[in-house]
């Protein structure tokens, strides 16, 4: 029998999260918690153990940033535990700080992405491979932004490259990427590994941890200047 997933959710607002476990539980995903703060999400994990943590990025008591701190040390304590946060706007100091620990099982979505049922399952299905899932606005913001810097990454590749890392930042795989830019997989494949020569990333490592490697020195490029 195939073991089902196990999920905590956490977010002050009880109309979202009963929703989002909900929606979870009728894709077969065991929703263990629901809580409204940091405090009880902790608990939570150390009790339950879940595959998935689903978090707010602000939470109380002051609302800012309750949210990513958790989300943190959930990933340093409890790093065979993937974390997806939530956030109602981008944020790419967050994006960035809990994405340079690793793109393994992580993931920022805006919250405006929860409605749209089948997107937002498929990023939660995602984290929980051991992928990770960034917000497609997070990434087009990071894009532009980094477009306008001189840096080395902006420097070294193509504005296409630069649509291709985009993708990868976001965890999709060759053939997803070429049908998103309307491309062939060739393609894709071409600029990838233009991307890996330009950011001299070595041809010994495996193919996943140099996608890992781009996409970070990606963020980091784009967190440089702000």
């Amino acid at each position: 029998m195939t073991k089902r997933p196990r999920i905590a959710i956490a977010d002050d607002s009880v109309l979202l999260r009963s929703g989002i476990a909900r929606l979870l539980e009728d894709e077969g995903i065991d929703v263990v918690a629901e809580v409204g703060d940091v405090a009880a999400l902790l608990a939570a994990i150390e009790e339950h153990q879940p595959d998935l943590a689903i978090v707010d990025v602000r939470m109380p008591p002051t609302f800012t940033d309750e949210g990513i701190h958790a989300a943190l040390r959930i990933r340093e304590a409890y790093p065979h535990i993937g974390v997806l946060v939530l956030s109602q706007w981008v944020d790419e100091k967050y994006a960035t700080e809990l994405l340079s620990r690793g793109t393994h099982s992580i993931g920022y979505l805006l919250k405006d992405r929860v409605p749209d049922i089948d997107d937002f399952v498929d990023a939660v299905h995602r984290v929980l491979a051991g992928g990770s899932a960034l917000d497609p606005e997070v990434v087009q913001q990071l894009v532009t932004r980094s477009r306008v810097r001189t840096n080395a990454v902006a420097e070294r590749l193509s504005s296409r490259e630069y649509e291709v890392l985009g993708q990868m930042a976001q965890g999709l795989t060759n053939n997803a990427i070429a049908e998103r830019l309307f491309v062939a997989p060739r393609s894709v494949e071409k600029h990838i590994r233009s991307i890996f020569a330009k950011l001299d990333l070595a041809h010994d490592e495996q193919d996943h941890n140099r996608r890992v490697l781009a996409v970070l020195r990606y963020l980091e490029s784009s967190a440089q200047g702000t």
